[in-house]
């Protein structure tokens, strides 16, 4: 309160009882006294007015946070104390009338895809894999194999299902994939046009095209160098499917370097594989199996291309072992096992079948052998 509205203001020494200042008249004492009765009611005045607008203040608050606790709005919302109304009553106006942003629909074909990189994404630690949409690969079978078929080069490629003979197995030299198709039904209709898993590799220049049927395996290999493979499928002459070489016949010791070049125009002609995949090769595709090897650069197949692991070459103690061999000495963790594989629902239901019945482990090879293992039939094998 101003001390000028404060009767106290003045020296209580210079006044009477009566509140009168010494030496004035009459007259002008009940002249002061009417004006300072005035200011002390327009002061009351002022101070009620004052009580009555912070009061509509503190309601109007009230009841806009009431609305905005009851519909949802903000409750900073309202007008501020003394500010512009039309300003404030349009923007709460606007508030009242937002709309929460819509929720972004999931794009299914890119769930589909998520779900089909689930299990293999977390082991390519090198390159990453790019799958297709896994409603597409039916049609994209069709499509490649019988462009395949309608070729000179490819004319007697037959995709009629075989008895005993579950899988034709296709490889893209180009890009450096294999790709499995199983019975696309049952009966004498049946072809080999269902994607069933999709295996990352490494060919080469000399790596022949064409269409041929498997004669012989291995458990492991000579190759030229000298060097081993394990789980080695001839294919045709001196060209088979094997792991990445291993310096001697001894689990332990592979060519880590080389390794690092699945995905790649990396051998002297032959299929080299993870260990996952090529032992896959080894137990479930007999000898007599359909072998296609074509070229297309810019469709890896059906299902798309796998990803590709990365060996530390200065990691001593484990740069010696394919990360994906299921032999109980292998000191990677045991999540690389399944590999980078593109896998079909089916795929991953006999995989776990696999493991579950010992049919993974039955065919393992020795982890140290010693001495040469040679194939008396054919000379001149090449990894």
């Amino acid at each position: 309160m101003d001390h000028r509205d404060d009767p106290r203001g003045q020296s209580r020494g210079s006044r009477s009882p009566a509140g009168r200042p010494a030496g004035q008249g009459a007259s002008a004492s009940a002249g002061s006294a009417k004006a300072r009765a005035r200011a002390r009611r327009k002061a009351r005045q002022r101070r009620a007015r004052n009580r009555v607008v912070v009061c509509l203040c503190a309601v109007i608050l009230c009841v806009v946070g009431a609305l905005g606790i009851a519909y949802g709005l903000p409750s900073s919302g309202g007008p501020a104390v003394g500010g512009d109304s039309t300003t404030a009553g349009a923007d709460a106006s606007n508030v009242s009338e937002a709309t929460p942003a819509p929720t972004p629909t999931p794009d299914p074909a890119a769930e589909r895809i998520e779900q089909a990189t689930a299990r293999n994404i977390a082991n390519a630690t090198k390159d990453a894999p790019e799958v297709k949409d896994p409603d597409t690969w039916q049609q994209n079978a069709v499509t490649l194999l019988e462009g395949l078929q309608a070729s000179e080069e490819y004319s007697d490629l037959d995709l009629t299902v075989r008895e005993g003979f579950p899988y034709l197995i296709a490889v893209n030299r180009a890009s450096s994939v294999v790709t499995v198709y199983a019975a696309d039904g049952e009966g004498d209709d049946a072809r080999y046009t269902k994607p069933y898993m999709a295996m990352i590799c490494s060919g080469g220049p000399d790596t022949p095209i064409g269409v041929f049927e498997t004669p012989i395996n291995y458990s492991w290999r000579l190759l030229s160098g000298p060097c081993y493979g394990q789980y080695a499928t001839r294919i045709w002459d001196a060209y088979l499917f094997h792991s990445v070489p291993y310096y001697t016949q001894h689990k332990d010791d592979l060519e880590y370097v080389e390794y690092n070049k699945l995905g790649t125009q990396a051998s002297l002609g032959c299929i080299r594989l993870m260990v996952v995949d090529v032992k896959w090769i080894y137990d479930n595709c007999p000898i007599g199996t359909t072998v296609i090897i074509y070229d297309d650069e810019n469709d890896p197949g059906p299902m798309g291309r796998p990803g590709t692991i990365y060996i530390d070459p200065d990691d001593e103690s484990m740069r010696g072992w394919d990360p994906t061999d299921p032999d109980p000495l292998n000191p990677w963790d045991d999540a690389y096992l399944t590999g980078t594989t593109i896998r079909s629902e089916e795929a991953w239901a006999e995989w776990d079948a696999a493991q579950d019945d010992a049919r993974w482990s039955y065919s393992l090879t020795e982890p140290d052998l010693q001495g040469w293992s040679t194939d008396y039939k054919t000379e001149g094998t090449r990894g």
